[in-house]
Formats: structure tokens, sequence, C-alpha cells
């Protein structure tokens, strides 16, 4: 039944879930958005974050936050490492796509075995002050579980969208985007500048790890949930474009939270591909994609 009160606080919810799923597809939109690299993987690399978090957290009480940005340089080499091989295996040689998406869906397994290995397949959860803590205003409820990774996720997509637009780095991985001959001849290895964008991607997976397990309890196959939705808000935000992954994150966590509160949660999980549907069907290039810029 519809009120008023169950339309506020489904509001509130969408916009904070907006804010998280913003946090967890950040990343891919420099690694799939940008550099044409499909990441499979990404969601699994966001379960390695969760799970490192998860350890110190439960081990020697660490806040998981603190704990995901501590990793965020330790996940950017393991970035750079991998687009290495990545690159001398498959970019290299032109074989970037079926086989690079091929050597992504091992690496998301091999990251799953390891996580069962080692963890089991039991729920694990984190613990911390602000977990359990619910602000009310009126009749709208704000759970802090989901408003410090909203808060959060803020900081990490609006300081990206800084980085990518102000600084020399930034800037060439646009241009790496749009035209490489141009940096080469500048004198810019596009390689290196891949490289370097790729482990930031990954980068951002340790704190969007920290994200994911105080929202959810976790598991090391949780990620296979989130491949779609990340993917999808991509898309839909327009390849390469942190601005539009925001967006698009920010009306799929309002409709995912519309549908769930008065029509069930059943029919959530066909909402993000609803929706990438209708935007490819009617703007190809997504809600703030380059002109031209057709590969989703």
């Amino acid at each position: 039944m519809f009120s008023a009160e169950l339309f506020l606080n489904a509001i509130v919810i969408g916009i904070l879930l907006g804010g998280f799923y913003a946090a967890l597809s950040i990343g891919l939109s420099i690694s799939f958005g940008l550099l044409d690299i499909v990441n499979i993987a990404h969601p699994a690399f966001i379960i390695l974050g969760a799970f490192v978090c998860f350890i110190f957290n439960s081990h020697y009480g660490f806040d998981p936050i603190l704990i995901g940005i501590i990793f965020a340089p330790a996940f950017y080499v393991l970035g750079t490492l991998i687009y290495r091989i990545y690159y001398e295996s498959f970019e290299k040689t032109g074989a970037e796509d079926l086989r690079g998406l091929a050597f992504f869906f091992g690496v998301m397994f091999i990251i799953e075995v390891i996580l069962i290995m080692s963890f089991g397949v039991d729920f694990q959860m984190v613990q911390a002050d602000y977990i359990d803590f619910k602000a009310t205003f009126g009749v709208v409820d704000i759970p802090f579980r989901m408003f410090v990774p909203f808060v959060i996720a803020m900081i990490m997509t609006f300081g990206l969208q800084y980085f990518s637009s102000r600084t020399f780095f930034g800037r060439a991985m646009q241009a790496v985007a749009q035209d490489t001959l141009a940096l080469r001849l500048m004198a810019i290895d596009p390689a290196r500048i891949k490289r370097i964008a790729f482990g930031l991607s990954l980068a951002t997976c340790s704190i969007a790890g920290a994200l994911l397990v105080i929202v959810i309890p976790i598991e090391p196959s949780v990620g296979r949930l989130y491949i779609g939705q990340v993917f999808a808000i991509v898309v839909l935000g327009g390849l390469g474009s942190q601005s539009g992954t925001l967006i698009a994150a920010m009306l799929l966590g309002l409709v995912e939270s519309m549908i769930t509160t008065f029509f069930g949660p059943s029919w959530s999980p066909a909402v993000a591909f609803g929706a990438l549907i209708l935007v490819l069907a009617f703007k190809p290039t997504g809600i703030l994609g380059r002109v031209g810029d057709t590969r989703g």
C-alpha cells in the first residue's frame, strides 16, 4: 500500500544505495569506460578488498574504511602488475577481445577459489560503532550502515572526477580513450598511461570492498551478483564519464528502492538490465557519453 512515509524512505534509501553503487562502479568506468578493458573480474577484486577489511577488523578491530584506504596503494600495485601481464599477453598482440575477456574470467575464478579455500562459503560481517546506528528525522530513517558508505563514495567519486579533469595523468587517461596516436606524437607512452589508469581502477576496489562489507555480509561468490549492475551503470552513464556513472548509479538506486518497496525485491534484479535496454535503444552513448562513442 502506498504511503507518503514509505515513499520518502524509499527515496532516501534509493539515494544512499545509488552512492554505494557509484563506489562499486567508478573503477570500472576507468578500466572499461576509458581503457576499453572488459574487466569482468572487477567485482571479484571488490570482494577481495572486502575480505582484507574483514581480516583486519575481526582480528585487530580496525575500522574497515580505514583498512580499505590503507590497502588502496597495494591494490594499485596489483593492478599495474595485472595490466602488464594483460598487455604483454593480449593487447600487444592484438588479441585482447575474446582472449582478454577469458583472462579476466580466469582471474575472477582464481580469486573466488582462493577466498573459498581460505574462508569457506559462510557469510562474514564486520563490526563498527556506526553500523547499527540510525538517525531519524520525522518519518525518515537514515541508517548509518548506508549513510557512511554514501559519504565515502561521494568523496571517492568527486575525487576521481577532479583527478580526471584537472591533472596531467587524468587528462592523459581521457586522451587514451580518444586518440592514442596523438599521445605518441607528444612522446607519451599510451601503455604506461593505461597501466597507471588500470592500477587506479583496482585501487578503488579496496575502498569499495570496505563499503560493501559494511552494507552487507560477504562470502566469496557474492561479487557475481554485481557484475551485471556495475557494467550496466557504466554503460548507462556513458563510457568514460565519472559524472555519468554517478548519475546512472543514483537513478538505478532510486528505481531499485522504489521497486523493492512497492512491488517486492524479486523484481529489482531486472531493473538494471531493463534500464540498460531502454537507454541503449534511445541514447546508445549513455547519459553523458561522448558523441560518436557507441561501444556500449
